[in-house]
């Protein structure tokens, strides 16, 4: 690991919650995929903005006012550099990932009509599910699901055979939440740009924590992130959007900010990207987000990268080790997440409740994941998540745990 192992100790002291315990036992946090923890440098930028200023952006010539509205817009340019958007105002806040992915498929509906096709994947997170079905429902457009084979891998002939004329939208997941499984997103948004005229949206949610994110390269029309799961604060997100696809879409929301001119004859629209934006942002979350770039470009995304790497390995290898458990998408290529189950060991929210009662925090469940569950003829898995602050020793604990676990449920 170099350098950035030496430093790993410094590293961790910047995160004051893995300093508290559980019970007796030091925390163990391996829920990163859910949400991750925060810097101090995070907590301080939060903190020093409902201090030291704490007014409205962009409606006040005052002081304050303005210093809000500076900062905003410098978080905003932040983003914009960090996904290598060709311009700022292709970048809209929202309260996170399912804000966002909800926005595009309310914002979609004067464009989609009854026939057309909606293209998604068995890998989606739910928020990646629902939102195209109720857009299907107001529409009557179609919806058609890319396959995943036994190692969770998506099918991509089935994606040639879907696409076409009437397909409108393609949407589908960086990474899985449930397998951390790497979809191919290149091949998919080349396919669907070579096979029909869909605009591409991308759930990002958990590859920005993992991944440098070039938008401009990938070549999707929309990418949408959640700024908690990338030590930022909850309630912050980001929808990318170019910038001729988002000027043909229509308002999420209606109110102030997002209006140019309003009469009760008539209502104009402001510019890019306020049109998306109405009502009082998440001004401190917002700000807190460019503060969370700052410190991943502080410690550099290639040796995140490395470090988790490293992690998902070692953690892979000793987890094999514990008799009976079982590795979901174990040949596919995966970032961040081990999703397990011990077999003949009770259901995973038995183990999950012995491992908290040692400290260590897994998710268990389906993980808003019912598709994948049941491909695989499961209720749920165990998932350990990886961040930069996670250590093999905490691995370690985690497969200690596991094995008393077993011991308990088998």
């Amino acid at each position: 690991m170099g350098e950035f192992e030496m430093n790993e100790d410094h590293i961790r002291e910047q995160f004051p919650i893995l300093r508290e315990k559980v019970g007796n036992w030091p925390l163990v946090y391996l829920d990163n995929a859910a949400t991750s923890q925060k810097p101090v440098s995070v907590l301080d930028t939060y903190r020093s903005y409902y201090t030291a200023i704490n007014a409205n952006v962009h409606r006040g010539i005052h002081t304050l006012s303005q210093e809000a509205t500076e900062e905003m817009e410098k978080a905003r340019g932040k983003v914009q550099r960090f996904v290598n958007a060709k311009q700022a105002h292709e970048i809209v806040f929202t309260k996170g990932t399912t804000e966002g992915i909800n926005l595009l498929a309310y914002a979609f509906s004067s464009q989609v009509k009854k026939g057309d096709e909606i293209v998604i994947s068995y890998l989606e997170h739910h928020s990646n599910i629902v939102p195209w079905q109720l857009l299907c429902e107001r529409t009557g457009a179609v919806l058609k699901i890319i396959p995943i084979d036994e190692n969770g891998i998506l099918q991509l002939d089935f994606l040639d055979k879907y696409l076409g004329e009437k397909t409108r939208i393609v949407s589908v997941n960086h990474v899985s939440n449930a397998l951390g499984v790497i979809n191919p997103i290149r091949e998919v948004i080349r396919k669907a740009r070579e096979k029909s005229p869909a605009y591409v949206v991308v759930d990002g949610a958990q590859s920005v924590p993992h991944f440098d994110i070039d938008v401009q390269a990938l070549d999707c029309d929309f990418f949408v992130f959640s700024g908690h799961k990338m030590y930022a604060p909850m309630g912050t997100g980001v929808v990318y959007g170019k910038e001729q696809a988002l000027r043909g879409l229509s308002p999420f929301h209606g109110g102030g900010e997002m209006i140019s001119t309003c009469s009760f004859e008539k209502t104009t629209y402001a510019d890019l990207p306020f049109k998306f934006e109405a009502g009082t942002p998440n001004v401190g979350g917002n700000i807190a987000l460019g503060a969370a770039i700052d410190f991943m470009e502080k410690i550099g995304k290639k040796n995140i990268q490395k470090h988790e790497k490293s992690l998902l390995i070692y953690a892979e290898k000793k987890l094999l080790e514990i008799e009976n458990l079982v590795i979901y998408a174990e040949k596919a290529p995966r970032v961040g997440v081990v999703s397990f189950n011990i077999e003949n060991a009770g259901i995973s929210s038995d183990v999950g409740m012995i491992l908290d009662k040692m400290g260590i925090a897994v998710r268990t469940g389906h993980h808003c994941t019912q598709p994948i569950m049941r491909f695989f003829g499961i209720a749920g898995t165990v998932r350990a998540s990886f961040a930069l602050y996670n250590t093999k020793e905490e691995v370690d604990i985690l497969v200690e745990g596991l094995k008393k676990a077993r011991k308990m449920l088998s």
